[in-house]
């Protein structure tokens, strides 16, 4: 029995360590890397390029591990009852993952995930994730869940990087509304 609760605590610590953030990201007034990804809104797929994007007004790229995971449903689910927010500020909302990208279509379609309200991008090899410094540090071929608010300039003027979904829409939308107050 002692061997048993032996062997589940350090599986237990060693999962911890495994989905540990980096806790790297890149600092705010940095210049945002630019990127295109290929992704999928409502299932359909489509190339996503930020530069475009921030030519219609900031651009909110939320980094998740893997699609179809709890927190990562709870995170895709929160953004999509908040995106009418985002859009009323004309903000862009991209989540981006390196982790399951073949499951992408249906998690951009999935009532319970995004709804197809905002598109996810695939990360393949976590290069954009590597980055903007969003990688796992055990598992450094996912994204961490790290959030970035990006103005129209390009600059970096919001990070938020915690492994719990719960804050992030929270964190990113008062952030998009900081910069709609500065003009």
């Amino acid at each position: 029995m002692k061997s048993l609760l032996k062997f589940a605590a350090l599986s237990l610590v060693g999962t911890a360590i495994l989905t540990s953030p980096a806790f790297a990201a890149l600092k705010e007034g940095t210049q945002a890397p630019e990127f295109t990804a290929p992704a999928y809104l409502a299932g359909q797929p489509f190339t996503f390029d930020l530069a475009d994007a921030l030519k219609k007004g900031p651009v909110v790229v939320y980094f998740f591990p893997a699609a179809h995971t709890s927190g990562c449903n709870i995170e895709a689910h929160l953004f999509s009852q908040a995106i009418d927010q985002f859009k009323a500020l004309h903000a862009t909302v991209i989540g981006v993952t390196a982790g399951h990208t073949s499951e992408l279509a249906d998690f951009s379609k999935e009532t319970e995930h995004c709804g197809g309200k905002f598109p996810v991008a695939a990360d393949e090899g976590a290069k954009i994730a590597k980055e903007y410094d969003a990688t796992l540090t055990l598992k450094p071929d996912w994204s961490d869940r790290t959030s970035y608010v990006i103005a129209p300039s390009g600059k970096i003027t919001h990070v938020y990087s915690s492994l719990s979904p719960t804050k992030h829409v929270q964190e990113t939308l008062d952030a998009v509304k900081a910069l709609e107050k500065q003009g």
